[in-house]
């Protein structure tokens, strides 16, 4: 049975949105109880690989049809799990799993639940059909699923005008990027006559040319796009915030996962023979500016999903940067990040969830006092706050820790810096949604709010569980899941090995083995004297931004602002409905670098136009720069 686990983990998802269907709302409870026993079942069959992949070091290869590779060429349809599709896997279906299980008493009051059911399960298969297939096409065509799902989830609550506005602009451009990648997988195809991720990894071994160039830009920014890095990141803010928070958890924790996956293997396994150090730079830059630029924006929210939005989008910074690294320590931290980041922005996007369910808003200016009301979820909050604030001994820091350490080993100090400067703009971020929901005073309207049910709790508990083991015992979790899944980018000569067999990787890697196996007791090693220098280096910096800004908060009113959502609401701005106490340094913040934040206001337009010309542009720019500097 072992060897059919890959095609039943992805399966059982597309059988369980075709019963629901047929379903539809004719048993409540029934279809319920189907899509609980199709995630779960997913999820069992993923567990069940554990074992001989990531213990015994196998790979799982399953071909459709029996289609097996005839001398040296795949024609069939590969199933392919190495610790790496392994590891997102494993992390992927538990959220699914949880997912359902909330969704259950969160979206009781809205209509059209069989639609919900049917989409949820149909982009739950197409994430996980996407980590477990070995060839390009199918990438595209689980991706393709994954979009449209996501689209008519982010549209679910279609008598909204801001939700099909959401949907629309999600479909737009989302449809760029597919098409970018579907460009490059045509190309590719033209050039070798197969798409089979491993036999590519052989045909391209040190045989580049101007077209499979072409192809590799196409592909990282389409890529791009599904993971939200700036500047394609424009659709992610509204899909996030009007989307259930059920669905914005899955976007956040599984769909730009899925992205990432994608870039490890088409940099790691298909292009793995090209200079690794010209694509070095370009993705801890993206990184650090997608980081930056995320914070930065999220800070300036007075929504609480759409603040963690940015948030999301600033923490897929720190995974772009670490995998970007091309490092054995890079990897490592940025696929702990990535596993951290499904944890901790999933746990805050059901916090979120659970305040709107109970209050009817997520709006931070009508919110204040929920404490009282909700101890559970305000621990759970605080719990993904500090998490993702990367504060010890919560699992973020351990990620980011190792994300520090990689960047200033590999001679990127600056971005050490910036990254450390980012944490600490995303603790400043949750203190004030911490104050403005949680804390405070208690409006009349909410005395008579309410815990959420038991089933809404049961997965934000164990979501908060997990980041306290993750930054209680990181070595166990480094040992048996980060560090055979680094080692598997690291080393892709078994990948190609297994799926094509040992004559023809012996063509291309003379001793099967492309890189040395990682140390996980390494990770994270910590150089006290190193870190606190540079700790005082950032406790420098923004006492020279409070000095500089002065003492006197401005008096600043929103009566005339256009969209509110993007003004800059900070704690020392003087507002009739603003919660969060007085602080001089966040408008010291705020007022050094206004033009700055007068700029951001104008790119976030609205405009679905303006945010599809910037995806052009990026393209243009990555294009430039992989002719120029790729080899």
């Amino acid at each position: 049975m072992t060897q059919h686990l890959p095609i039943l983990s992805i399966i059982t998802l597309f059988i369980g949105a075709f019963i629901v269907a047929l379903v539809k709302e004719k048993n409540e409870m029934l279809r319920n109880t189907i899509v609980l026993i199709a995630t779960f079942l997913s999820f069992i069959f993923t567990i069940m690989m554990y074992r001989p992949i990531i213990i015994e070091g196998n790979i799982l290869t399953y071909w459709m049809g029996n289609w097996e590779p005839i001398k040296d060429w795949a024609i069939g349809i590969g199933l392919e799990v190495d610790q790496l599709s392994l590891f997102f896997g494993l992390f992927i279906s538990l959220s699914i799993v949880l997912s359902a299980l909330y969704s259950f008493r969160y979206i009781e009051r809205e209509t059209g639940k069989d639609k919900y059911y049917v989409l949820f399960l149909m982009m739950s298969a197409s994430v996980m059909g996407f980590i477990f297939t070995g060839d390009l096409f199918n990438m595209y065509v689980m991706i393709e699923i994954m979009t449209f799902a996501s689209v008519a989830l982010t549209a679910f609550r279609n008598d909204r005008p801001e939700a099909v506005e959401a949907g629309f602009k999600y479909i737009a451009i989302g449809s760029i990027g597919s098409s970018l990648i579907l460009l490059a997988t045509v190309i590719i195809y033209a050039q070798f006559h197969t798409l089979n991720l491993a036999q590519l990894a052989g045909e391209l071994y040190n045989n580049y040319t101007a077209i499979t160039i072409f192809a590799l830009a196409l592909m990282i920014v389409g890529y791009a796009v599904k993971v939200f890095a700036v500047p394609t990141h424009f659709v992610a803010p509204d899909a996030y915030m009007v989307a259930p928070s059920s669905i914005s958890m899955l976007f956040s924790g599984i769909v730009n996962k899925a992205a990432v996956y994608g870039i490890l293997r088409i940099i790691y396994v298909v292009y793995q023979s090209m200079n690794l150090s010209s694509m070095q730079f370009l993705l801890v830059f993206w990184g650090t500016v997608t980081m930056f630029i995320g914070v930065t924006m999220a800070l300036a929210q007075h929504d609480f999903k759409r603040l963690l939005a940015f948030h999301s989008i600033s923490q897929i910074g720190y995974v772009i940067t670490g995998i970007g690294l091309t490092t054995a320590l890079g990897i490592t931290g940025g696929l702990y990040h990535a596993l951290n980041h499904t944890l901790f922005k999933g746990l805050l996007f059901l916090c979120a969830g659970a305040v709107f369910y109970a209050t009817g808003t997520t709006d931070l200016d009508k919110l204040g006092g929920l404490a009282k009301r909700m101890p559970q979820t305000t621990l759970i909050f605080l719990i993904g706050a500090f998490s993702i604030s990367g504060i010890p001994p919560f699992n973020g820091f351990v990620s980011k820790w190792i994300i520090y350490q990689a960047s200033y080993e590999a001679g990127y100090a600056p971005v050490t810096i910036i990254a450390l400067i980012v944490s600490v703009m995303t603790l400043a971020s949750f203190i004030k949604v911490a104050q403005s929901a949680f804390f405070g005073q208690l409006p009349k309207e909410f005395k008579n709010v309410e815990e959420v049910p038991l089933s809404m709790r049961i997965p934000m508990w164990i979501m908060a569980i997990l980041c306290i083991v993750g930054g209680i015992v990181p070595s166990v979790v480094t040992k048996y899941l980060i560090t055979p899944a680094a080692n598997a980018v690291m080393n892709s000569a078994k990948y190609v090995e297994v799926m094509m067999g040992k004559e023809f990787a012996s063509k291309f890697y003379s001793n099967l083995v492309s890189a040395p196996v990682i140390d996980y007791k390494l990770a994270g090693y910590w150089q006290p004297i190193a870190w606190l220098i540079l700790f005082g280096i950032l406790l420098l910096a923004f006492t020279l931004v409070a000095v500089l800004g002065g003492f006197n908060p401005k008096k600043f009113s929103y009566a005339d602002e256009e969209d509110a959502k993007y003004d800059v609401f900070f704690s020392g701005e003087s507002a009739e409905f603003s919660h969060v106490g007085g602080s001089d340094l966040f408008w010291g913040l705020k007022y050094q670098f206004r033009h700055y934040f007068d700029f951001m206001h104008k790119i976030h337009s609205g405009l679905v136009n303006d945010y599809a010309l910037s995806v052009v542009l990026t393209a243009a720019v990555i294009l430039l720069y992989v002719f120029t500097f790729v080899r």
